[in-house]
């Protein structure tokens, strides 16, 4: 069996893995808050899960994994958002107007994250289900002396729990004099995080034994993960934003409400994205949606394939460039694959690569031997283990309008047929065909199509 090694945030090495259950290996991946559409920086460990989860799915077979990934749906910034709609003049409750809200989110998420070749998890669930349990879980942080109830609030204690910081690396004084704390009069300590809040009479709430109110974030990841997946699950995942504070309160209260258990055993974290060298920012103009590239025309495959020249553990810069170099090299091996049948196993060492630490780069630029090497059936079933060459992902070859290039031609010809000098005519077609362009010319006229190494980026000088 293939041995993988994954980097672990909570040791900071690279271990072996090793499932608690290799009959049932379950991962966790803290989903989307669901107030408004995914950015490009959302969808990192999107793609990065969804590599492990078919990863893992290879090594121990399709039915013996198990992937959850959440939905926030009851967060203050949705609710402020049906507020502004209400506020706008929308028919409807506010309570109507999130559940719209969120309903109209989780739909835009699925196209978006689908259109860029991720499979669904196994579980998707949602924090108002799982009220109850969030209800419960801190009852019994309570009754072991982890939490505490003041007014109307129940916050977590910190100092309860002597291994508060170790995910992060930072001890809990530090934490203080470092980082942003909310001062409120209720709290013991400072760095003390919330359970459970009150709810006003406008605002969302379930009744519960503190008074009607609703939950902290963090506290609905462990509950959720408990319930699907066990009180110890083998990796638990997000971007390095979440370390801190979330993973961090996750972490303590689910092994405080579980003290014979580990909760995560892997902590997997990937690096930030960058916007052609710049943090992506609105103030900046360089923010991006999944969606916004999309509707540009960038195809969900192309997207996926500049993700996964970086390793997820280094920061990502998005460009232009690399997507058209992606588009190229995607044209190229969808050409060399038409009409072949996958390989029956993936080459070993594109598996190899992925199993060292999701090595996403490795595993491309065994790709690249293999299609070099004319292993096209090999290239297939290696590409799919990575998201790439999917039947259902190639709708975008046939999106090319190369028809204002075909005219353009076509009267550059017409011209040279009368002048003698076909000098253009070969200089227009050496610059398409270098472009990956097929020409065809006859007595129907021009008619060009994409290669298999075409490159739009190389048609700019004909603009």
């Amino acid at each position: 069996m293939t041995t993988i090694k994954l980097h672990n945030s909570k040791t900071r090495e690279k271990e072996v893995f090793t499932p608690i259950d290799p009959e049932n290996v379950r991962i966790y991946l803290c989903g989307p808050t669901v107030y408004d559409r995914a950015h490009i920086g959302n969808a990192r460990n999107v793609i990065m899960f969804d590599v492990l989860f078919r990863l893992l799915r290879q090594v121990y077979g399709l039915d013996h994994v198990t992937y959850v990934r959440n939905f926030t749906d009851v967060d203050d910034k949705i609710n402020a958002e049906a507020l502004r709609r209400q506020n706008a003049g929308e028919a409807g409750t506010l309570e109507e107007l999130i559940h719209q809200r969120t309903e109209e989110t989780i739909a835009w998420y699925h196209a978006d994250m689908d259109a860029l070749g991720n499979l669904r998890p196994t579980q998707e669930p949602r924090a108002t289900e799982y009220i109850g349990q969030m209800i419960a879980m801190t009852e019994d942080l309570i009754a072991k002396g982890h939490a505490y109830a003041a007014e109307g609030h129940v916050l977590f204690d910190v100092r309860s729990f002597p291994e508060y910081g170790r995910l992060s690396g930072r001890s809990v004084d530090d934490m203080i004099a470092g980082a942003r704390v909310e001062v409120a009069p209720y709290k013991r300590d400072p760095m003390d995080f919330v359970l459970w809040k009150p709810s006003d009479d406008v605002t969302p709430g379930w009744d519960s034994p503190w008074g009607r109110g609703r939950p902290g974030w963090h506290i609905e990841c462990s509950a959720m993960s408990q319930a699907l997946l066990g009180p110890s699950f083998d990796i638990h995942g997000g971007g390095t934003d979440l370390t801190f504070p979330h993973h961090e309160n996750e972490l303590a209260q689910s092994c405080c409400a579980n003290p014979d258990e580990g909760f995560a055993n892997v902590w997997l974290h990937n690096e930030m994205l960058q916007v052609e060298g710049k943090k992506m920012s609105k103030s900046l103009g360089n923010f991006f949606t999944v969606r916004d590239l999309l509707d540009q025309g960038i195809a969900g495959e192309v997207i996926r394939f500049v993700f996964l020249q970086t390793h997820y553990r280094k920061t990502m810069d998005w460009t232009a460039e690399k997507a058209a170099q992606a588009e190229a090299t995607l044209r190229k091996w969808r050409g060399f694959v038409e009409g072949i049948e996958p390989a029956p196993n993936p080459l070993g060492p594109v598996i190899d690569a992925l199993a060292d630490d999701l090595n996403t780069a490795g595993a491309l630029a065994a790709l690249h031997e293999a299609a070099g090497q004319g292993d096209y059936a090999g290239l297939l079933a290696s590409a799919r283990v990575m998201g790439l060459l999917e039947d259902g992902m190639g709708d975008w070859l046939a999106a090319v309008d190369l028809s204002g290039y075909a005219e353009k031609l076509a009267m550059v010809w017409a011209a040279a047929k009368l002048s003698k000098d076909f000098t253009a005519v070969d200089a227009m077609k050496a610059a398409l065909i270098a472009a990956g362009v097929e020409i065809q010319m006859g007595k129907d006229g021009v008619v060009l199509q994409p290669g298999a190494g075409f490159d739009a980026g190389r048609l700019e000088a004909f603009e």
